[in-house]
Formats: structure tokens, C-alpha cells, sequence
């Protein structure tokens, strides 16, 4: 096509009316040794009301045609109507290794061959150059993907919905793939995270249905706009011995929060999962007058939050005028410092002048004694460097604590102080409590919280207080006999910290209910196990090799017992006391893992390990699930409707 024909069919393209042009504001990537990456900087798709797809100069906004699928056209536009573009894109076409101009090629829609000095290059049709840069199908896997990995973003990390509709998120998807496009906010809130809780949901359910016994607790709650909620957490050991905590549900509940009502929504809330209550072992609260009447109403047993009971312990220890008059002080220093930026930097520089840590004050939280705690350790590390700030300003001279207040303070610090690691270990959700409420109210008795003789008077009554209300409140006959169950069947204590005249009926207990209400389900297993699956798969197996057996062999131990003219109670008690003359596991042990490498060993009393080590000493997972929702039912998310809370909350908390 001579120059006069290209002019021509320019003219002709110009003279077809107006055309409607959509210029992609991305150039495609230039790669070297491809010219049509190298032309398109200064092609972009255009497409006319009766035309079809055709190149549009980015400059000029004329449309050329390129019907053959090549770019010569393209290059005699630049050419004729920006030269300084032209020379840059010569320059771009010699970088690459390709001639200034490569003549017209045959009609056809496929790459075309190149050649140059510097080797053979493909160059790329117009189609394909398109199908680059078009936006992918909706239906597409990549597409799907995308959308499912924001979803669960949205979901797991709490992000408010209106984040897709936020240019620097809108920005972001872009660059990383540029043909993705992001759904809109309704999507997402109406179409993908319901599908994903209906997946979540399908998925917990299925795996509820295999579980023998289990766990729950319980709380209630209002949010940031005072709407009442309550939530139900799951605790579990599934088959290979891992310890599973869910949370069910947080439910709103408007109704009066009496023992009655509470109790029909726990009944509710089970029914709701195909929850038998009685698979469920125990159920773990607070002290509330409500939630406590609205188990015994459905007879359930309980255990009361070692967290809250400690928390009450500590409560009554500090009731002390001494006591009272050292945290008011803390309080008014706290907050002198925590109003004023101008003591604020002057803490900080005296802290460096002084060498401390430089660290902030800690705000005290009423319902939380550790809050407490870390104020006073706070107050007692900074002491130094807060009163020389407060006594430099006549105003806030008053405020510095005196030496006895600093007395006091470090009287209940010590008393305080080793309480600390013993409720963050049980309150977890990953590891075994139940059976350590027990030891650790022994070791409250003889070493922690027993009176020192460096202790001051002060510090020997918070003790003294502490393990006094803590020994009555644990001492509930039906409260005790748990307790008990739970250490029995913990491999690291037994029996050693039950009283020596319970160690009988405890163990007559555990006896009784493996041939009770665990013997059927227990026979069931044993035959799927030894029976159905092992069997099968050591007729299948190939015959193994003959080995000979080793010296050792013939003087190791062996617990086992013949059964053969065993009533099955006797068995039983074989098998405990088998159980219990092994060697006890060492303290750091995992007990899940001693007894998935042991079931074999005592199958029977494995299985009532299973039933009683998923009991949570706390009702920490209920108040976690409230942690969760007032992140999610936030100030800028507080007309959130309450069937989305659960929703979002859910997939918070089991993803």
C-alpha cells in the first residue's frame, strides 16, 4: 500500500462520522524483539458505533485501519502526522533488535514472522494483543480466585465492605492484575461472604457429626450501639487427637436476660447445630446470677470461670483503705500524663535522661485485675522519672506518690505478681486447662501464694485472702468430682493431686462410666479401628518379613492383661489400673500427644480422656467472640444488622 493509499483510507476512516472512542489508559507492556508492543504505545482500542475493533492514535484520536492484522499502517500514521513519536518509536524498534520498517505481510490474523539482524521474532496480531489487556470473564477460574481470596480478606482481617469501593484498594487489584475486575460493595455483601459462611458453616457441621463429646461456653454481651448478644462456643478432640474450639454462634438476644430465657436460647442454639446435650460434657460461665440459673435449670454440668473466680479473689483481697488510697493515686497520675502531651514529652526526656525503659503509663480497666497489675508495675518502673516531672510543676506537685504509697504498691506488685502467667496459661483455647485447675490450686496453697517472711503484712493478707476464697469456692462436691475426672485421665498427674480418700471412688466413677455411656460408642470404634479398617488393611497388605526379635525384647514391660475370663467391669479396671502404674509424663508433655501414641495401650480410658480434656478452665472463647465483634461493629460500622454480626463474626472466628 503506497502512502497516497494509507492518506486515503485515513481521510475515509475520518469521514465516517463521529466515533465514540475508549482509550485504555494502560499502554501494553513493550518487550524487545516484538514490534506490535513497540507500536501499541501510541495505539489504544477504539471502536466505532458501525465499525468493529480498530486502532486509535492516542495523540490524535484518529482511527487507522489495521484490517490485516499488522502494524504498517500504524507506522506510516506516526510517520506522516508525528514524526517526533515516529523517531521515538525507530528508536524503540532498533533497541529491540527489529529494521526502522518492516513491509506489509499477507492478509491473515496470526503472529508473523520477523526477520532481523539480530534473529527471528513473532510478531503479534491485533486480536491477540487485545485478548491481553481484555478484562477477564466473570465465569473464569482466575476471576473466581481473585474474588474468593477478597472475600476471605474481608472476612478473616474484619474489613469494612466499603474497602472495594476505596480508590487506593480499587488501585491496588489494578496494578496486580490489571484485567481483573473488583465486584461492587452489594456483591460482596450480598452474593460472596454469604456463600462463604454457607461453605464455613456446611463444612463445621459435617465435622459436628462425628464428635462423641464435647464442650461449650457461654456469655452475653451488648455492642457500641447497646444491642445484646450472646455467644456459644464449641470445644472438641476429634479422631487424631487435636483440640478444636469453634465458635457457634453470636446470637442477638433482646429478650430479658432471665435464667429462663437463657436457658431456652442455649436449648436453641444446640438444636440449631444437631447438638445432643447429652454429648455435652460440661459447660463453662461466669458467675452471673442469670447464667448460672439457666444451667442448672436444663441440668448441665458446670464449671465456673477460674478467670472470673480469681478475678473476685484479687477484688476482695484489696479491699484496704491503703489499698484504695495508693490505686487513687495512680489513677490521677495516670491520667495527668495521659491528657498532657506536654508531660508526655517531658516524660520521655527525663526517661532518657535517666536511663529507663521508655515506656507509657498503663490505664487501669475495672473488670480486668491484670489491667491493674501492669498499671502498678508501670507506676513502680517509671517511679524516678514521673516524680521528678510532677514535682518540677507547682500544679502536679501533689500528685507524685509519696513513700508509702510506693509501699503499698509494691506490697500488692509482689502479692500480684505470679499470678500473671498462671491465668494467661489457662485461659488458652490450643492447649489442654481442665486438668491444671487442680495442680495450680495446690501450687497457689504451698508455693505461689503462701505467706514469705520477707513478705510485709500487707502482702501476706492479699495472699492469705487470695488462696482462702479459691479453696472455698473450688470446694463444690460436684465442681471437685470434674476436676478430678479431668486430672485422672492427664497423664502427668493421675492421682497425685486427689485427695487420697476420693482416689477410690474416682476411680470406681471412671469404671462405672466407660461401661455406661461410653462402652457402646467405645465398642463401635474399637471395631471400625481394630476391626473394619486395620483388618482390612493387613489382609491387603503384603506378608511382612520375619524379624528376629532382639534380647531386649523378651524383659521389656508390659501393662496389657489377659481377658479372657474377665467380666467386663474387671477388664476395665485392668485397663485403669494398667493406666496408672505407667510412669507419669513429664510436666512439659503434651497430653493429646502422650495419648495418641497410647490409645492403643488403654483404648477404654483413652476414650474418656477424649471426653473430659476438651473442658476449658475459662470462658475466655466466649469473651474473645465479643473482642471479635466489637472489632467488626466498630463506630463506622455501627449500623450493622444483627443476622451480619453472626455472620461476620463466624468467619472471623473459623476460617
Amino acid at each position: 500500500m503506497s502512502e497516497t493509499e494509507v492518506e486515503d483510507s485515513e481521510n475515509n476512516a475520518e469521514r465516517e462520522g463521529d466515533i465514540t472512542t475508549s482509550l485504555e489508559t494502560e499502554d501494553i507492556v513493550e518487550k524487545k524483539g516484538n514490534t506490535t508492543s513497540i507500536v501499541w504505545t501510541w495505539f489504544g482500542y477504539g471502536k466505532s458505533d458501525h465499525e468493529q475493533a480498530k486502532p486509535v492514535c492516542k495523540i490524535c484520536l484518529r482511527l487507522v485501519p489495521a484490517r490485516t492484522g499488522n502494524t504498517t499502517n500504524l507506522f506510516h500514521h506516526l510517520r506522516r502526522h508525528h514524526p517526533s513519536n515516529y523517531s521515538e518509536s525507530v528508536t524503540l524498534r532498533a533497541q529491540a533488535g527489529t529494521t526502522p520498517h518492516t513491509q506489509p505481510s499477507k492478509t491473515t490474523t496470526s503472529p508473523v514472522s520477523i526477520a532481523s539482524g539480530s534473529g527471528s521474532f513473532k510478531q503479534q496480531s491485533i486480536q491477540s494483543c487485545f485478548a491481553a489487556i481484555a478484562p477477564y470473564e466473570k465465569k473464569t477460574k482466575r476471576s473466581k480466585n481473585i474474588t474468593s481470596a477478597i472475600t476471605y480478606c474481608l472476612a478473616k482481617d474484619m474489613m469494612p465492605l466499603s474497602t472495594v469501593e476505596k480508590d487506593g484498594f480499587r488501585k491496588l487489584i489494578k496494578v496486580l492484575d490489571p484485567r481483573y475486575e473488583l465486584p461492587g460493595r452489594k456483591y460482596f455483601s450480598q452474593t460472596a461472604l454469604p456463600q462463604l459462611y454457607d461453605e464455613c458453616r456446611r463444612k463445621l457441621e459435617i465435622h459436628l457429626k462425628d464428635v462423641k463429646h464435647f464442650a461449650t461456653t457461654t456469655d452475653l454481651w451488648s455492642s457500641r450501639t447497646s444491642e445484646p448478644y450472646m455467644s456459644l462456643t464449641i470445644h472438641f478432640i476429634d479422631e487424631e487427637w487435636a483440640l478444636h474450639s469453634k465458635c457457634l454462634q453470636t446470637v442477638y438476644f433482646p429478650e430479658d436476660h432471665t435464667g429462663e430465657i437463657i436457658s431456652q436460647g442455649l436449648e436453641d442454639a444446640l438444636k440449631s447445630w444437631g447438638l445432643r446435650e447429652d454429648r455435652q460434657v460440661c459447660i463453662t460461665t461466669d458467675n452471673g446470677a442469670n447464667i448460672v440459673k439457666a444451667v442448672s435449670l436444663k441440668g448441665w454440668p458446670r464449671l465456673q470461670c477460674f478467670g472470673h473466680r480469681l478475678h473476685l479473689a484479687i477484688e476482695r483481697s484489696v479491699r484496704d483503705k491503703r489499698i484504695e488510697r495508693a490505686m487513687g493515686v495512680c489513677k490521677k497520675v495516670v491520667g495527668a500524663f495521659s491528657f498532657s502531651w506536654k508531660k508526655k514529652k517531658e516524660l520521655a526526656a527525663t526517661q532518657k535522661e535517666l536511663d529507663l525503659p521508655k515506656h507509657r503509663l498503663i490505664t487501669e480497666s475495672p473488670t480486668r485485675w491484670g489491667s491493674r497489675h501492669a498499671m502498678i508495675a508501670r507506676i513502680l518502673e517509671q517511679e524516678k522519672a514521673i516524680s521528678k516531672v510532677l514535682s518540677a510543676d507547682r500544679k502536679t506537685r501533689h500528685l507524685a506518690p509519696s513513700w508509702q504509697d510506693i509501699e503499698v504498691l509494691e506490697s500488692i506488685h509482689k502479692a500480684l505478681n505470679p499470678l500473671v502467667e498462671f491465668t494467661d496459661a489457662l485461659s488458652g483455647e490450643a492447649h489442654v486447662s481442665v486438668s491444671c485447675v487442680k495442680p495450680v490450686l495446690q501450687l497457689f496453697n504451698t508455693e505461689v501464694m503462701k505467706p514469705g517472711e520477707d513478705d510485709t503484712e500487707l502482702t501476706k493478707a492479699i495472699k492469705t485472702t487470695i488462696t482462702t476464697y479459691l479453696n472455698e469456692k473450688y470446694d463444690d462436691a460436684a465442681t471437685d468430682d470434674l476436676l478430678n475426672m479431668a486430672s485422672l485421665v492427664d497423664p502427668r498427674f493421675k492421682t497425685r493431686y486427689i485427695q487420697d480418700d476420693k482416689v477410690e471412688a474416682v476411680k470406681s466413677r471412671a469404671v462405672a462410666q466407660i461401661l455406661g455411656d461410653c462402652q457402646s460408642t467405645l465398642q463401635s470404634t474399637l471395631t471400625h479401628r481394630l476391626g473394619g479398617g486395620e483388618a482390612d488393611a493387613t489382609a491387603s497388605a503384603p506378608p511382612a518379613k520375619m524379624q528376629r526379635k532382639t534380647l531386649g525384647s523378651f524383659f521389656k514391660k508390659s501393662y496389657s492383661v489377659s481377658t479372657s475370663s474377665l467380666t467386663d467391669e474387671q477388664d476395665v479396671e485392668a485397663e485403669l489400673n494398667s493406666y496408672l502404674l505407667a510412669p507419669e509424663a513429664d510436666s512439659e508433655t503434651n497430653p493429646l500427644a502422650w495419648w495418641k501414641t497410647h490409645f492403643t495401650s488403654y483404648p477404654r480410658v483413652s476414650f474418656l480422656a477424649k471426653r473430659y480434656l476438651c473442658i476449658p478452665a475459662t470462658s475466655s472463647p466466649s469473651e474473645r467472640a465479643f473482642s471479635t465483634s466489637g472489632n467488626i461493629v466498630s463506630c463506622h460500622r455501627a449500623a450493622l444488622k444483627p443476622d451480619v454480626v453472626d455472620r461476620l463474626v463466624f468467619l472471623a472466628k473459623n476460617l
